[in-house]
């Protein structure tokens, strides 16, 4: 398996740069063994996501300095956890998916159907 193809079986394209996001922090939903929190789908979060992922305890909004990390606003793109987003989708709060962007290792954790849904790109 090619740890840097995307769902739709092609190249894994980066997700966001700025913010820089993924969880080696190289702009990509890239995996391994170390990414025990399978941040493999790339998304574009909402105010609604945001809210939710903060009232489940993971406050991705507020600026962490201390970290290099400012805080997402809506309309920013974000590797997520592939975990969060099911839950996410089966609270009706699941931001949307960049397709191209999300590896395909998300899949194990989420449908690809599920996250077709959510598509902004390839879901034709």
């Amino acid at each position: 398996m090619d740890k840097s193809m995307n769902v739709l079986g092609g190249a894994l394209a980066p997700c966001s740069r700025e913010p820089l996001t993924g969880f080696y922090r190289n702009g990509c939903c890239d995996t391994g063994p170390e990414d025990g929190g399978s941040h493999t789908v790339c998304v574009i979060v909402t105010a609604e996501f945001l809210a939710l992922s903060k009232y489940l305890g993971n406050d991705l909004s507020t600026p962490r300095p201390e970290y290099g990390f400012a805080g997402l606003k809506p309309g920013d793109r974000w590797c997520l956890c592939a975990a969060r987003f099911l839950q996410a989708a089966q609270e009706f709060a699941a931001p949307q998916v960049i397709l191209a962007a999300t590896h395909m290792r998300a899949t194990e954790i989420v449908p690809l159907e599920l996250l077709m849904a959510h598509a902004i790109d390839g879901s034709a």
